[in-house]
């Protein structure tokens, strides 16, 4: 009897015991793909080794871009790029509810690099306001004016010209002239000639002298040269049509002596072919002839 209750004692319980070991090691396998998880839902860039999302990290998930965005440039203290930006995404709503688009284009609010590129110079041009660097303010202008160089932004590419060339303090600066030449040449594609005489005649005034050249090297003086003779050659348009030849061969001749000097052989053959043709409507086939022996000589020094 003894012998059997000693038997069944060492023989242990008839459930196999779970080792303790095995059941830590169990739950440290499930917290470790926990924090895997969580880790693979940081976002980028941020420290691996944090295990909890700060309030600031879960904000760019929660927020909007727009909001993010504003959102940094206020915590930075850049307040009238905040205004500035903000008034600007108000304006793209207000255009495209007016316009009605029905194009693929996402609203501006929701471009990323549009917006990133937006505060990174906005914040800069008011830094360097900050401190006076007028220049430095004209130029992060100009960028951001030819950034948008894309015909779905010409509004933005106007507004940052425009911001460039029209401001007090920096106006006179060489980027602020570059803006003007960049004017005179948009409102010639629109067609609004007395503005890009405008724009053109007073970046001529500005470049006078100072031997500036634009983003790609060109002279500011002659780029505004080049303009004025386009715009003098087009505006002979309307008195031709009326058949007031005295006012378009004087424009067409303003053009021509303008064209000479920005020393551009192409617009000065351009200019010559319209006053050849200009003398022959105005029934001068005597001077249409000497235009046109003109016109010759100017082709073959092309």
């Amino acid at each position: 009897m003894n012998s059997v209750v000693k038997q069944r004692q060492h023989s242990g319980s008839f459930l196999p015991e779970i080792p303790s070991k095995n059941n830590n090691k169990g739950k440290k396998g499930t917290q470790h793909s926990r924090r895997k998880q969580q880790k693979e839902f940081l976002p980028p860039g941020s420290d691996k080794s944090a295990e909890v999302l700060s309030k600031a990290e879960i904000s760019l998930f929660r927020n909007s871009l727009k909001q993010n965005i504003c959102v940094e440039l206020l915590q930075q203290g850049f307040h009238r790029s905040f205004s500035e930006l903000f008034l600007l995404l108000r304006s793209d709503q207000r255009r495209r509810a007016e316009e009605e688009f029905e194009s693929d284009e996402l609203p501006l609010e929701q471009q990323w690099d549009k917006l990133e590129t937006l505060r990174r110079h906005l914040s800069r041009a008011e830094q360097a306001e900050n401190t006076c660097s007028w220049t430095v303010v004209c130029d992060q202008r100009l960028f951001l004016a030819q950034f948008f160089s894309s015909p779905e932004d010409s509004w933005l590419c106007s507004h940052f010209y425009h911001s460039c060339a029209d401001r007090e303090q920096g106006g006179q600066s060489r980027p602020a002239t570059e803006a003007r030449a960049c004017l005179a040449e948009v409102y010639l594609q629109l067609g609004d000639l007395q503005a890009a005489r405008q724009q053109a005649d007073q970046c001529l005034q500005q470049a006078e002298g100072e031997g500036w050249v634009d983003s790609s090297g060109r002279p500011l003086r002659l780029r505004a040269l080049r303009a004025l003779s386009s715009v003098y050659s087009r505006l002979a348009d309307a008195p031709l049509e009326a058949e007031d030849h005295s006012e378009a061969l004087r424009l067409l001749h303003r053009g021509h002596s303008i064209a000479t000097e920005a020393e551009d052989k192409k617009l000065e053959f351009d200019t010559l072919l319209r006053l050849g043709l200009a003398y022959q409507s105005a029934g001068d086939h005597d001077t249409a002839k000497q235009v046109c022996v003109c016109v010759c000589v100017c082709l073959n020094a092309m």
